[in-house]
């Protein structure tokens, strides 16, 4: 039976949840930064207090978040700006995506990669908002099984915040 120690199975488990907090708490940190940039004082900020409450909810350790409250600080470091991108997904569905990153230029790259992978594509700010108000559902289990991987491709990608689609 070599090869099947415990501990090996243990380590493989543990790198598989390490990486998850570790994507968890860098977009933690650059909601931090975002909503520090109104203001450094949680009592005067409510979108500080908001980050902060989610990021002590998902246990970030207190170093994490001073240093992201601090980074905001520093001018030589790049500026974290929100990206809100649209598109069209698998069967139709509306798709808002946003995107907290510091170059707006290598995010939509990566985005409209992924969306074009998953047969996707970007549309023009504006345009699907209307679609929004439609209910959407998908009976096919082969479109819902492409919609499952491109939301899980999105939400894995490092940048990305929030995704909000108009599937029921």
């Amino acid at each position: 039976m070599s090869g099947h120690s415990r501990w090996s199975q243990i380590k493989h488990k543990k790198g598989v949840t390490d990486q998850k907090k570790g994507q968890l708490f860098s977009k933690l940190s650059k909601l931090i930064s975002l909503a520090a940039r109104r203001g450094a004082s949680p009592e005067s900020n409510i979108d500080l207090k908001s980050a902060l409450d989610q990021a002590r909810a998902a246990n970030m350790p207190r170093e994490n978040i001073e240093r992201a409250i601090k980074k905001v600080s520093d001018k030589s470091a790049a500026q974290l700006e929100d990206l809100v991108i649209e598109a069209i997904g698998p069967g139709g569905i509306a798709l808002r995506i946003k995107a907290i990153t510091d170059s707006k230029n290598r995010t939509i790259a990566e985005i409209k990669k992924l969306l074009a992978d998953h047969g996707s594509k970007l549309v023009p700010p504006g345009s699907i908002s209307w679609m929004f108000n439609q209910s959407v559902s998908v009976d096919d289990p082969t479109i819902q099984a492409q919609i499952d991987d491109l939301l899980s491709a999105l939400d894995d990608q490092d940048d990305v915040e929030d995704i909000i689609s108009n599937l029921q």
